[in-house]
């Protein structure tokens, strides 16, 4: 979690990064089945989140949705309120209890699963009164923590080769709850076995790197599910002491690396050099088993080391290459415009409709909304028939159920591809209303705008 917090003169940076959702049946520790893809959906309330789940998410094969942080919070219009929790009482300006589980039951009957935006690293970096009405201070709030339940070390994290500073001191000045003390891991536990019993199937963790990996475990063993789905939030640095691999044992964690290089070579190199993209690549990539891929989140959008939707068509293409590759599970980020970087969600969280008030809606965009019903069809083939220019245009298929080509090059390429799909008409799911006939050779030409892309799968026609 990074980006700023205002506390009265206080001003600070702070920031979170998320990913997952659920169904009635329980997630397991990896996301089980055909329906590994998530959707963010960043600072929804939650009647939105289920008008969601009932309209676009569950008809377009997402199996999972989350959702941002449920508990009461500092006061303030801006994002990152959300990320500086006073208390574990579900009441914000996404909603309440009883609107959160509503979300949930609505989600679940769409086929969709729940995975809740959890904030258990810390509290607040001031005082006030929080958006349920406990009053707090920094180190203590009323009811759930006093002044012995958070570290020592009462100073901002300054040292990321240490090991001790960087998960016992404080991220931009929040109060670093002390995860070690059996009190507070049976109070987090507590607050995330109350969302259990409102239906969530898992969690992501913010801020997992400033926790140590064995504390995080032992909080997930005290849950009434301990297989629930986690997910964290670790960001890779090199020569670091705190290394996502560490957190394997717990659940997935979330493939930074993977985000930045591909905003590298989608902006700046050859799509060519993804032939072999995952954890082959060494440094910073998780075994695909372990790992939450993504374009964008949150924070990644807002300080620019990672494409996001002001990318237009080339952000398009990312996505559409991310669930189209055999490499970990995928999150597709739903977020809102926005010019000040704070700026919190239009109409509190309120989703009128997609495309206006400034939502975005990128789960939606039917380039990136097609492929997750792609992603479903070739779930555990490998990559097939690999094509490229050399450049920028490339193509491949999965097994014998899919193929894909890219072109992000500056003009049209027109090419007859060889595909593993047996001989038939396919829909191009990119262009509704376009389809294309793969012969028995498997192959069959197509072409392709500058920026655009065909994708075609089994058990799609036209």
């Amino acid at each position: 979690m990074r980006s700023r917090i205002l506390n009265g003169a206080l001003a600070a940076v702070v920031a979170a990064a998320g990913l997952l959702a659920a169904s009635q049946t329980p997630a397991g520790a990896t996301p089980p089945g055909t329906k590994d893809v998530t959707a963010t959906l960043f600072q929804w309330n939650y009647g939105s989140v289920a008008t969601a789940c009932t309209n676009q998410l569950g008809p377009a094969g997402y199996g999972y949705v989350e959702v941002s942080p449920a508990t009461e919070n500092i006061q303030g219009s801006q994002w990152w309120t959300s990320y500086q929790p006073v208390s574990y009482t579900l009441q914000n300006r996404l909603g309440n209890e009883s609107q959160f589980r509503s979300m949930v039951s609505t989600c679940h009957a769409a086929g969709v699963k729940v995975v809740a935006d959890a904030v258990i690293n810390h509290m607040s970096a001031g005082s006030g009164t929080g958006t349920a009405g406990t009053a707090y201070t920094k180190y203590n709030y009323p009811g759930t923590y006093e002044d012995q339940d958070f570290h020592t070390c009462r100073q901002d994290i300054s040292n990321y080769q240490d090991r001790s500073n960087v998960q016992t001191c404080e991220l931009v000045g929040l109060a670093d709850l002390d995860t070690g003390s059996d009190y507070v891991r049976s109070t987090i536990a507590g607050y995330l076995n109350h969302l259990l019993s409102l239906g969530v199937d898992g969690f992501r963790i913010d801020a997992a790197k400033h926790i140590a990996a064995s504390d995080l475990a032992a909080i997930k063993a005290k849950l009434t599910n301990p297989n629930a789905y986690w997910a964290q939030e670790v960001i890779y640095g090199a020569g670091e002491a705190v290394q996502p691999t560490e957190y394997e044992g717990t659940g997935d964690v979330d493939e930074f690396q993977g985000a930045y290089d591909l905003k590298r070579i989608f902006t700046s190199e050859k799509l060519a050099y993804l032939s072999q993209w995952g954890e082959s690549w060494g440094a910073g990539y998780l075994p695909g088993a372990k790992a939450r891929t993504f374009v964008d989140n949150w924070d990644t959008e807002r300080n620019g080391s990672t494409l996001s939707y002001k990318n237009n068509a080339t952000y398009t293409l990312a996505n559409v290459f991310l669930l189209a590759w055999p490499y970990g599970s995928p999150n597709v980020y739903s977020g809102y415009e926005f010019s000040d970087t704070d700026a919190g969600p239009p109409n509190n969280g309120q989703v009128n409709a997609c495309y206006s008030d400034g939502w975005k809606c990128q789960h939606a965009w039917p380039q990136i909304a097609n492929m997750v019903g792609f992603h479903n069809a070739v779930a555990g083939t490998a990559v097939t028939d690999w094509w490229d220019d050399g450049g920028n245009a490339i193509a491949f298929g999965r097994g014998s159920k899919g193929f894909v080509a890219i072109n992000h090059e500056s003009g049209s390429l027109t090419s007859t591809f060889t595909t593993p799909l047996p001989a038939g008409r396919y829909c191009d799911v990119q262009h509704t209303g376009t389809s294309y006939t793969v012969g028995s050779d498997g192959r069959f030409t197509a072409t392709i705008g500058s920026d655009d892309a065909v994708a075609l799968y089994a058990g799609k026609t036209c």
